[in-house]
Parts: structure tokens; sequence; C-alpha cells
């Protein structure tokens, strides 16, 4: 039988990713949280949350009953008062509330940096914690890692911000600070690794990807993947307090973390102890495809337009003007304003609406339709396209045909992936023009269906 296993911090990015790992192996997880009820609405099986902070020991002894092994992935970096002497006090609170819960280890993520390096008050802030965390006779697992790359992450954030943002970045000498990233998915596979491995005594891991390289380096390799022209030009005049408050200018989100962040990567953070390659079975990955798996794993910068309408035919009558849209056929709705847009695509180089299709009544993937090409069709049930007019951005457009117990529900998404500002701006300018445009459109094809809307 598995240990119960508690985690402090669960409702951070690291924490939250943890526990739904954590739950899908089919371990027995407790929470402990300062607002419990954020956990609580997601309904997982195996999770128990109990309501505390590591900074009230009596919710901190109650919350280690019956406990196994504890993560502690709690830090106080976006408090509003000293975050050194809170996490000092946190910590403190965890190792005696383990200690005296009789907890087999504690698993503990602090931060790269050499000891005889003049580090940031973050940086030595989370080497004190785990300090604390070893001051019982309970080992501890402590892995030190620099940048985490993943959808969520703090770091990996502002280099989404300041790249989907800005096309050429006034960036502080920092930017050219070596670092060894780690993708979140190898973090994850330590902290989980680490519950089994075998421990004699407290060990403290260096862990980071495969490559060493910059923050500038990851801006453009993540510009670079998203198709953006992107400049990074380093000024040696923007000292910590300056470079703050120009991050917390261009992403607000970071104003209040901003002076605490930026200590923090002035200074390097690489692995000089790879120890944990020959002691573990991770191998893990560049930052490159780190990048590559975050980006492809967030779907929150996509813009969608999805709405549904039900018909009382079959999928097969549903589906035929589905099949049989664009070309002579039309849209079904505005035709002069999708041939107006094609025009406009036409002046700027683009393919514009006259392709038109092979066939009236068949399509294949790979087909021509108007300014959109097939990406994927089963007939009866789904059509999906791209869009190959100039656009800041990647756009597709899909129907689905689902049968129901009185006919059939059509479901028509369009998504759109903006780049940068400029693809932001696009999208919310015609917006409004695909409130009706689109809402024409699947109404026409209901009709088509000659059924009842």
């Amino acid at each position: 039988m598995k240990s119960l296993i508690l985690i402090a911090g669960a409702t951070g990015y690291v924490g939250g990713e943890l526990l739904k790992k954590l739950l899908g192996e089919g371990y027995q997880v407790r929470c402990l949280a300062r607002h419990p009820e954020s956990l609580k609405a997601r309904r997982l099986p195996g999770l128990e949350v109990v309501a505390g902070d590591v900074l009230d020991p009596a919710s901190v002894n109650a919350a280690m009953a019956g406990v196994g092994i504890a993560y502690y992935l709690v830090h106080s970096m976006g408090s509003t008062q000293s975050f050194e002497q809170q996490d000092r006090i946190g910590a403190e609170n965890f190792a005696k509330a383990a200690q005296t819960a009789g907890v087999e280890r504690i698993i503990y993520l602090g931060g790269l940096g050499r000891d005889s390096d003049q580090l940031s008050p973050h940086l030595r802030s989370r080497q004190e914690v785990g300090e604390i965390l070893r001051s019982t006779t309970i080992p501890v697992i402590e892995f030190r890692a620099s940048v985490v790359i993943g959808s969520g992450s703090l770091s990996f954030e502002m280099i989404r911000s300041l790249v989907e943002r800005l096309p050429v970045m006034i960036a502080p000498r920092w930017v050219s600070v070596a670092a060894q990233p780690i993708s979140i998915v190898d973090l994850l596979a330590y902290l989980v690794a680490a519950l089994n491995h075998p421990l004699p005594s407290s060990r403290i891991y260096e862990i980071g990807g495969a490559d060493r390289t910059s923050y500038g380096d990851m801006m453009l390799e993540y510009a670079r993947q998203r198709g953006l022209k992107r400049f990074v030009i380093s000024v040696p005049f923007l000292t910590p307090r300056l470079s703050s408050l120009w991050l917390a200018l261009v992403t607000p989100h970071y104003l209040r973390v901003g002076r605490k962040l930026i200590d923090s990567i002035r200074h390097s953070t690489v692995v000089n102890d790879d120890s944990v390659l020959r002691e573990f079975n991770i191998q893990p990955c560049g930052f490159r495809n780190a990048i590559a798996t975050a980006i492809n794993a967030d779907r929150r910068h996509l813009k969608i337009d999805s709405r549904t309408i039900h018909v009382s035919a079959s999928p097969e009558e549903a589906f035929n003007p589905i099949r049989r849209i664009g070309g002579k056929s039309g849209w079904y709705y505005a035709n002069w304003l999708w041939i107006l847009r094609g025009w406009m695509d036409n002046l700027v180089g683009g393919v514009g609406m006259r392709r038109g299709r092979n066939d009236p009544d068949s399509l294949n993937v790979g087909d021509i339709l108007d300014c959109w090409r097939v990406v994927a069709i089963t007939p009866n049930h789904c059509l999906r396209l791209v869009a190959e007019m100039k656009l800041p951005g990647r756009a597709n457009l899909e129907f689905e045909v689902v049968a129901d117990s009185a006919g059939s529900v059509i479901r028509q998404t369009a998504t759109f992936d903006p780049l940068g500002l400029f693809g932001r701006a696009y999208w919310y300018t015609v917006l409004p023009f695909h409130h009706f445009i689109f809402a024409g459109m699947l109404k026409g094809i209901a009709a088509r269906s000659n059924t009842k809307n």
C-alpha cells in the first residue's frame, strides 16, 4: 500500500502539476492549503484537502497526521512582507511537525546557485529553507533547479509575455547570464522518482536540462518557434530596480515579484554537480524541446469562437452542406464579405478567395477550398480546415456533426493562434464581424439540412 503523501504548496505551479501526476499514478495525496476551496473544487479522486498555513504550527501538525512522505514546495516571494522571515518560519514549523509525526522523508525543491556566490535574497532564502528542513533526523532530498520551462511557470510566463508583446526588447545584461533550464516534465519525473529513491541520509541534487543557455537565447528560441521576428538588445544601464519597473510596465503580472525575480536571474544558475544523472534514470531534454512542449501544452493563448445548433436531420443530412461549402456554393451567409476579405488578401500577396474547389461534392485531405486547405475529414462527422491567407497568426475552422436522440448537433469552431501584439489586435478587430458571420454561416448550414432549427 502506498503511503499517504502531503504536499505543501499544491496551489502553486509546480505543486499543482505534481498533484495531478501523483493522483494519476494512484497515490493518496493530502494537500495543505490556505485557500482549500480552489483545490476542493477540482473533485479529484484520491485527494484530501485540509485548510492551513505553514506559518500556523497547529494546522501543520494536524495535516502531518498519518503522512509517510511530505513535499515542501512553498515560497513567499509574492508576499508583501519579509519573504525571507516567512520562509524561515514556515520551514521550521514544517520540519518540527514532520519530526513529531514520524514522516519517513521530506522532498524539497530549491534553487540553483553556488554557496560561494553572492546570492540574491531569494536564492539565499531557498537554500536556507533546505538547511532548516535538514535540521531534524528526517532524511531530506533537496532538488536545486534553475529556470523551469512549462506553461504556468513564473519564469517561462515572463519570457512568453515579453516576446509576445515586444518586437524589440531593450534588455539589461542579465539576459545573457548562464542558466540551465529544465522542462516541467523532467522536473516532475525527478520529484516522483524521489519517493522511492534510496536515501540513507539527506542529499542535495542539482538538476537541469541538457543545455546551458541564457534568458536571451530562450526568448529568441520562443520567438522562432512561434514564428515571430524578435530582437534582444542588451544595454548596461538598466539596474535591477529599473529592470523590475520595466518588467512590471510591460507585464503587470510581475509587479510584486519583479525585483525579487530579477535579483535571482542576475546570478548564474547552472549544474556543477551532475551526480543526479548517475543516480536517477532520467535524461532531461534540452531547452528547445522544453519550449516546444510548453507551447504545445498551452491552449490559453488561442482565441476561440465556438457555437452549436440543433437540426432534426441525420448526421449524413446535416453534413451534406458542410462537405459542399465554399467554391460555387459559397459560405451560406454574407458571401460579399468573404469576397471582400479575399480581395484584401490579394492586395498583400495572399491567395485570396479565387481558388474555389476541385470537386463540388467531395473533399479530401489536402484539397484547396477557397482560402482554406483541408487537413482532416471524416465523412458525416468532421471537417477541419486551415487558413492559407496572409494572417498575423494561424487560423483553423472546424465543423463537427454528432447524432442525438432528436437528430444531430452541428458544432462550428473557429480558432486563431495570434502571433504577437499585432496578432491579438487583429483578432479583436475582426471579432465583431465574427459574431454575425459565423452565426449566419451556421444557420445557413442548418437551413440547407432541410430540417427544423
